[in-house]
């Protein structure tokens, strides 16, 4: 799952039990369904991954996305001296959404034996995140009444 930076999910994979995350970087990056404003050096866009992505593979799949990767270090040593003060770890966001997806009994349990339909089910949870939270902003329409003439 890639989320932007207040937890909204931006795009969403699914694989087998056994695959390894970092495997499905460039996949998810390519599943991301906004269209994204052209990144410039004025303007760069970026990644911030774990430690499990702290390799070349992940390093290339972010470049290739035109991202600038922020990856935590997998070296216990190189983590404290190379956060700056203020700045906390973002990871949490990715959790808290994860966290709210599960709250959706399909997802959270698959039943489904179709990729697809599973699939369907967490992009269906993931628009409902998303009409919840701009209709929550007042960003929505649906509390603007039609206006009759």
């Amino acid at each position: 799952m890639l989320v932007e930076a207040d937890g909204g999910p931006l795009g969403a994979v699914i694989a087998a039990a056994n695959v390894v995350d970092q495997k499905l970087l460039r996949e998810t990056i390519e599943a991301i369904v906004v269209d994204r404003p052209e990144p410039t050096k004025a303007k760069p866009q970026h990644l911030c991954l774990d430690a499990g992505y702290d390799n070349p593979t992940g390093r290339e799949a972010a470049a290739a996305g035109k991202y600038v990767p922020h990856i935590v270090p997998k070296e216990k040593a190189k983590r404290s001296k190379e956060r700056k003060p203020g700045y906390k770890p973002r990871r949490w966001v990715v959790e808290r959404t994860l966290a709210w997806l599960c709250k959706c009994r399909a997802i959270l349990i698959r039943y489904d034996k179709n990729d697809q339909n599973y699939l369907g089910l967490i992009q269906l949870a993931c628009a409902l995140f998303w009409y919840r939270r701009l209709d929550k902003l007042g960003r929505c329409d649906s509390k603007r009444r039609p206006q009759r003439g």
